[in-house]
């Protein structure tokens, strides 16, 4: 399991590494450009991972608070 994931990381890296720091220097004409999406995804998708992953933690942190939260005792006058 430990290697397949390592393995799909590397892929994944090597894949966004030469989407965007290599294909920019290719012409656009190049059969090697349909393998890619537009450069434009280069930046939403890691922005739309990081915004859904920064939702995540802050609702998990949220419902921790909110659960772990000790009722306090009314005070009367």
């Amino acid at each position: 399991m430990g290697h397949g994931i390592f393995f799909l990381a590397t892929f994944v890296f090597l894949y966004y590494t030469i989407w965007t720091l290599i294909m920019p220097f290719v012409d656009t004409t190049h059969p090697i450009q349909n393998v890619f999406p537009p450069r434009e995804w280069a930046i939403r998708i890691p922005v739309m991972i990081l915004l859904l992953a920064a939702g995540v933690i802050g609702s998990f942190l949220g419902i921790v608070m909110v659960r772990s939260a000790k009722p306090r005792a009314i005070r009367q006058l």
